[in-house]
């Protein structure tokens, strides 16, 4: 009796070996059978039941399930919810409304990352106005680059649908969305950068989350997408907000958002990066490192850097306030 075994396409997100995240995609698993003998009825039946099963345990627990965490640190509170992909019409609506061809396949339009004050201001992060960042014209950086995947991919089917007057990749700078009826923070510049180090020090992590904000495949011919996660220690807060863009044969990009707090402090800081290397560029790299975001961002050639400092309204809404 032959075995049967489940293999996971390359493309998918199921294990952590996957494009070094553990993020959600589409479902596209296959049955491979391991003999060239047929199954009978009832083993066959018990198979696919049981790759259902485990279809649906995936799928629950990497993000189809809706969800909603909310952790107290000192004055502030952290939301990371996540629900159900957007629908056909509601994305058909929405391309409209921001007058675009077409939005990723894969939005999710209710996820929200939010860090607010028990005074009503903060920050958050969401796929709607991350997408209201991306240029909706023509742009002729963006539709060369689309021209040479154009004949990079020449066999394709789909290399024709390319040229479109969009950003077809989704490239966005967003860096979060302001929040706040009565007060917002203000956004300054300045030469005051993170301390990564600091941050590489041992520290209790209290809080963790990431929450997915859109994903595109570009037709099978690389990714484009979004996501947000936060890690909370005793006295401080980390946030990494993280665009990456993968056109295979061409060209790979990674917009960052860094953003930390520090308790007791009246602003917080805030780091934006482009990075961006041709694929002509990496002959040095291993391709397997181009699809893993924490690999080959050091790769990646530096183009733009930008440091603001986020000010509180006032500030008693920081300083000298005990953690919980």
């Amino acid at each position: 009796m032959k075995q049967l075994g489940l293999v996971h396409c390359p493309r998918t997100h199921w294990t952590c070996g996957c494009r070094g995240s553990n993020r959600i995609c589409a479902v596209q698993m296959k049955v491979v059978f391991m003999s060239g003998r047929f199954l009978t009825d009832s083993l066959l039946f018990a198979s696919v039941l049981q790759l259902m099963l485990v279809s649906l345990s995936a799928m629950m627990s990497h993000g189809f399930k809706s969800s909603k965490q909310d952790f107290t640190f000192g004055p502030w509170k952290v939301t990371a919810a996540r629900n159900h992909i957007m629908k056909s019409k509601d994305i058909e609506r929405l391309a409209e409304e921001m007058n675009m061809p077409s939005l990723p396949e894969m939005l999710f339009g209710d996820n929200v990352l939010r860090i607010q004050h028990t005074d009503g201001f903060g920050i958050e992060f969401n796929a709607i106005d991350a997408l209201k960042r991306v240029n909706n014209m023509e742009d002729a950086v963006k539709v060369a680059c689309a021209q040479e995947w154009q004949e990079s991919r020449a066999d394709s089917e789909h290399s024709k649908e390319v040229v479109r007057p969009y950003d077809w990749t989704y490239t966005t700078d967003y860096r979060g969305t302001l929040i706040g009826e009565d007060m917002q923070m203000e956004v300054t510049k300045t030469s005051e950068r993170i301390d990564l180090e600091k941050l590489k020090a041992r520290e209790q992590i209290m809080f963790f989350d990431e929450v997915l904000l859109f994903e595109d495949e570009l037709h099978d011919h690389g990714v484009s997408m979004i996501s947000v996660k936060i890690r909370v220690m005793p006295t401080s807060f980390f946030l990494l907000l993280r665009f990456f863009l993968r056109v295979d044969g061409v060209l790979i990009r990674i917009n960052d958002t860094r953003l930390y707090y520090e308790a007791g402090k009246s602003y917080m800081l805030r780091e934006f990066s482009t990075r961006e290397s041709r694929i002509t560029e990496l002959k040095n790299v291993p391709p397997a490192l181009y699809t893993d975001p924490n690999e080959i961002a050091q790769h990646l050639t530096l183009k733009l850097t930008e440091c603001e400092r986020l000010e509180l309204p006032h500030p008693n809404s920081a300083a000298d306030e005990e953690l919980q």
